[in-house]
């Protein structure tokens, strides 16, 4: 049961994340480190979608 909420804090943590980061950067202009914020708020985000999807998938087959 905890694996499964944590795989959806994870994605939902994620999904917030990506947002917040885009949002921001849109916001403010950040031209020199504009490219450098996209590459790791993706890796951060793929990451943890990963990690929140393999806690999802290993809880299923449990059941």
């Amino acid at each position: 049961m905890w694996k499964e909420n944590l795989g959806n804090y994870l994605i939902d943590v994620s999904k917030y994340f990506l947002t917040g980061v885009f949002v921001t950067s849109l916001i403010n202009d950040m031209e020199e480190v504009r490219w450098l914020i996209y590459v790791l708020s993706g890796a951060i985000a793929g990451i943890l979608l990963v990690v929140g999807l393999y806690l999802l998938n290993g809880q299923q087959r449990e059941d």
